[in-house]
Parts: C-alpha cells; structure tokens; sequence
C-alpha cells in the first residue's frame, strides 16, 4: 500500500502536494478532534475522573498525530522526520500555543499541574537532550530502540502516577477549577448518555483510522516535497509538519482560553510535551531496530530551542501571580518566531 500511494504522488505536480499534505494536515487534526470527543463521551459514561481526562486522555488523544507520523516516519526508515516532528511539536507547543493563549486571554496556572507534571515535562525534555547526545563516535547521537521501550516505561509510570493523583481528594473535589471543564456539564452528560456506547466506540476507531490514513499519505508528500524543494527532511519535519500535527493542541487551548478556562490549556500543553517524548520518540525508537539517528543540525538549533523554551516556561509557570502572563507569552512566542526564522536561514 505505501509502495502504491508514494508512485501515486511522486507523479503529482508540486503544487498539487503542497494542496495534498494541507488536506491531510487537516484531516489528522480532524481525525484526533473526533478522537477526543469520543475519548471523553467514554470517560463520561465510564465515570472516570475529569481531572484523567484532561492530564491522559486529552493530551493522549491531541498527541495521536505526532506519534502516528513520527512511528510511519521511522518505520519508514525517515528518522530525520520522526524525531524532528518530536522535537519541533515540543516547541509549537510551548512556544507558539502557550504564546498565542497568553496573548488571547488569561492563562491561570495550577499549583499542583506545575509541582507534578510540569517537573516531569522539564525532565523529559532534559531526559531527550541527554540520550540524543554523541556518546559513542561518529559524530552524531543515537536513541536505541532498547531506550525506546524505557520511553514507553516511562509513559506507563506517568499514566499510572497521573490516575492515581487525581484520585486523590483535593485533585477530586476541584477538578472543574483547576483544569476548565466546567463545560461538561449535567446537560452535556444527559446527551451523551442519549448515544449508544457501541456508536462512541466506532466513532473512536474511526478517528485513529483517520489520523493513521491521513499520516500514510502525508509522510510520502513530505518526502517527495523535501526533496524538490532541497529543504532537508528534519527541517521541514520541525516546523511544517510539526506545527500541523500541533494543530488540535492550537484549537484546544484557543477555545480554553476564549470559554475562560486557561487551566486546560495549560495541562493540555504539560501533558503533550510529556508524551511527545515518552510517546512519540518512544514509539519512534520501539518500531525501528537500529533506533533513531539524530542529525547534526539538532545540537545546534532544534535541542537547544527545546530546552531553552521549556526552562523559559518552568520559570514563568512557577511565578507567584501563578499566571503565564501577556508579557511572558510574548516572550515564548518570540522565541519560536526565531527558531523559525533560522531554521529556513540556516538551512
């Protein structure tokens, strides 16, 4: 199948894949949307608590893009692509989506989000720098399909610890407070319980089968539009493609913000940086056995970016307004204006 679309594209004008790799941007976003309404209509009639909601199900579900192109990516053999697509949502995320819901309106921080997830957020971006770097000669570094599986650990340990803390009394009785889902509602609860859990299951699986299809046809139209265009893979991975597949994290903390509930916003960001190394680099490395190679180009400007904006936010997260303000969502928003900037002018 991938043999028969990559010949059926490679005949496509340039333009025309331009057009082809904005559709399928657009329908990974959708697929991931239907995904996470579906996820939460579940955890509704399942009765799990909201706070899993928004830390696990929503980030799993805005994150499902990522991991689908970088796990196609890398078992394709594009390493470039699966990692750059990793890294580049890392820094869409915090730089331009917090950037942009600072500058929209009120973006309140939860005390207990920052003490807990936002550590673990700063170590997994500190945990990549580190097992990215050129231990062994050769000049570039390499994450082991055994680190992979210790990724994938990892995640299991962190969905594991989020449940459990939000069972805890004080996450349970302000759960509406402290992550905006004020919105779900008796009334939206009534509705829900009018669909049938088996047509909330299918519409689930039918998200991850358009996120998976959408993504089998992006990854080929990026390779063939990298290498008409002369743009390197990873560059077009880190910014293109990444701020598309960072899309449904956008409209999320966009309509958080916008209803008053920049909680959300913020634990959605937190959570997806998180699984954006453990799940998607993870999964990248797990599905190829000579791991991922990491290009030259990353110590220089993708690596230092991720680490800088993520430090950035720690500090600004942990303020004593406890607030990401309009000054410091400049400030992130700026950062990511110029990674963009020298990402094209260092190509």
């Amino acid at each position: 199948m991938d043999e028969i679309i990559y010949s059926l594209l490679i005949t496509f004008p340039t333009l025309v894949l331009v057009i082809v790799i904005a559709a399928m941007l657009f329908l990974v976003s959708k697929g991931a949307d239907l995904l996470v309404d579906e996820a939460v209509s579940l955890s509704i009639h399942w009765g799990v608590p909201k706070m899993v909601i928004g830390a696990t199900i929503v980030s799993l579900g805005t994150t499902l893009p990522e991991a689908s192109v970088s796990v196609m990516a890398a078992f394709n053999g594009n390493p470039d692509l699966a990692l750059g697509n990793a890294i580049g949502s890392i820094i869409a995320n915090t730089g331009l989506i917090i950037g942009i819901a600072a500058l929209l309106g009120h973006l309140p921080v939860n005390r207990m989000v920052v003490e807990r997830q936002g550590k673990i957020q700063l170590f997994s971006g500190i945990l990549l720098a580190v097992v990215c770097l050129p231990f062994i000669g050769g000049g570039f570094g390499n994450i082991s399909q055994v680190t992979g599986f210790a990724f994938i650990g990892l995640l299991i340990l962190y969905i594991y610890y989020s449940i459990k803390w939000s069972k805890e009394g004080n996450y349970v009785d302000s759960e509406k407070e402290e992550y905006g889902l004020q919105e779900i509602t008796t009334d939206d609860i009534l509705e829900e319980e009018k669909s049938p859990i088996l047509l909330q299951v299918v519409k689930l699986f039918i998200g991850i089968a358009v996120v998976i299809g959408s993504s089998k046809v992006l990854i080929p139209a990026v390779e063939i539009s990298a290498e008409r265009v002369g743009i390197p893979q990873s560059i077009i991975a880190a910014t293109l493609i990444a701020f598309g597949t960072s899309l449904p994290e956008l409209v999320t903390a966009i309509t958080a913000v916008r209803k008053g509930h920049g909680e959300l916003a913020v634990g959605n960001i937190v959570g997806a940086d998180i699984l954006n190394v453990l799940f998607v680099v993870g999964s990248a490395a797990a599905v190829t056995a000579g791991g991922l190679n990491v290009p030259i180009s990353f110590y220089k400007l993708q690596i230092p970016t991720m680490l800088i904006i993520l430090i950035a936010f720690r500090w600004f997260s942990r303020g004593e307004n406890e607030q990401i303000t309009k000054k410091e969502g400049t400030f992130l928003f700026g950062i990511y204006l110029i990674y963009l900037v020298l990402n094209y002018t260092w190509v």
